[in-house]
């Protein structure tokens, strides 16, 4: 099972975006997956972080340490009622829909288990893919 980092950036919020996968092994870090979108948001950088993660992983499965609260909830706690309800809430839009979507089928589909870090926290891969995020959002490429 691979180790995984992911971190998306926008700035500003909306704005030029990028998001990182860090992958750790044997202690190491480096960056196996960049990209960019010129108008995004940080949500969805931090949502096509880890879409890249899983596809990067694919059957070997992998467990991908992220800071985005978010994704986190909609993968575990709202996407299977989402789906159920044939992709709605009960009130509203479900707002980046075609990430939710895209992201909960990997997520179902792959081994994946999902691990909540504290953001700007000092902790060493999670400050490498939020500092590799903004070099992508700058077109810096691995």
């Amino acid at each position: 099972m691979k180790i995984l980092w992911t971190d998306g950036s926008a700035s500003p919020n909306p704005g030029p975006g990028g998001f990182a996968v860090i992958e750790v092994i044997d202690g190491t870090g480096k960056p196996v997956v960049l990209g960019c979108e010129k108008e995004t948001t940080n949500i969805r950088m931090e949502g096509m972080a880890m879409i890249a993660a899983i596809k990067y992983a694919g059957e070997e499965g992998c467990e991908i340490h992220a800071d985005s609260e978010f994704w986190i909830n909609v993968l575990t706690k709202w996407a299977p009622g989402w789906k159920v309800n044939g992709w709605k809430k009960k009130v509203g839009e479900i707002k980046n829909l075609d990430l939710v979507k895209e992201l909960y089928e990997l997520y179902c589909r792959y081994s994946v288990k999902l691990v909540w870090e504290k953001g700007h926290d000092g902790v060493e891969f999670n400050e490498m893919a939020d500092k590799w995020a903004n070099r992508a959002r700058k077109g810096e490429k691995v």
